[in-house]
């Protein structure tokens, strides 16, 4: 799965970061992905955090097939 912090949805409630802080960060007042977890393996509470997010800004979209050469 992908997923992304929409910025012009986010106004800093930093639940993103609580929920799921291996994936999630705050920076500079706004929700944001940690780099290198652009595609981070499902998990529950990725969802959560989505879910809960009191300005829906996260947005998680499937991965497509994986990429020749690509695990």
């Amino acid at each position: 799965m992908k997923v992304f912090v929409d910025r012009d949805l986010c106004y800093g409630s930093a639940e993103c970061a609580h929920r799921a802080p291996a994936v999630f960060d705050f920076v500079d007042g706004f929700g944001v992905v940690r780099p290198g977890r652009e595609e981070p393996d499902e998990d529950p509470s990725i969802l959560e955090a989505a879910e809960k997010c009191p300005s829906q800004a996260i947005g998680i979209t499937p991965s497509g097939p994986p990429t020749p050469g690509r695990p």
